[in-house]
């Protein structure tokens, strides 16, 4: 009964000491990519968005979001796919990375 108490007791202090708070670099690495939106077009369920890289202008998608031209945003890495036509946008994107969401940052 002893061995009990003691293994719940070590259960207990070990799994407290598994929670550690997220630091800036956790949330800075889960959006890696920053950029200004240089054009914004929304479709259906998607908001398409040119910004800027650092190996020049670049197109992402992302689910529906509120942004606007001129914002800075910061992004994950994505799904790249090339010759990617919108049927909603009757448009197709040479190169386009689709996400799941972004982050405008604060002005």
């Amino acid at each position: 009964m002893k061995t009990i108490f003691t293994l719940l007791a070590m259960l207990v202090f070990s799994s407290a000491a598994i929670v550690v708070p997220q630091s800036s670099a956790f949330a800075a690495s889960k959006y890696p990519n920053t950029g200004k939106v240089l054009e914004v077009m929304d479709a259906s369920i998607y908001t398409y968005m040119q910004v800027t890289s650092d190996k020049g202008p670049v197109w992402i998608a992302a689910s529906k979001t509120k942004v606007a031209k001129g914002d800075t945003i910061s992004y994950p890495d994505g799904s790249v796919m090339t010759n990617f036509n919108s049927k909603s946008l009757n448009r197709t994107f040479e190169k386009i990375i689709f996400l799941d969401k972004i982050k405008v940052e604060k002005k």
